[in-house]
């Protein structure tokens, strides 16, 4: 079943928020700096944000195979 673009915007805005705190909270670790961990919490989220959202609907258009029917379970 294909999910909705409601959903999938929604699962998108949430995934960029734990993102942005996990960026921000390793580039302060890695600088010292609030200003630069900052930046690069907004710029890498960002793109791959974008990149989730995309891999998120494509992977929706997946059609996937139903299990072959055995023999055995054709007779009963």
């Amino acid at each position: 079943m294909r999910m909705p673009l409601s959903l999938s915007l929604t699962k998108t805005a949430t995934f960029a928020t734990v993102h942005f705190s996990v960026a921000f909270g390793v580039a302060y670790l890695l600088t010292g700096s609030a200003a630069i961990a900052g930046a690069i919490a907004l710029v890498e989220p960002i793109a791959n944000t974008v990149a989730y959202f995309v891999h998120e609907r494509a992977w929706s258009r997946v059609r996937w195979a139903a299990p072959p029917v055995s023999a055995a379970s054709r007779s009963k």
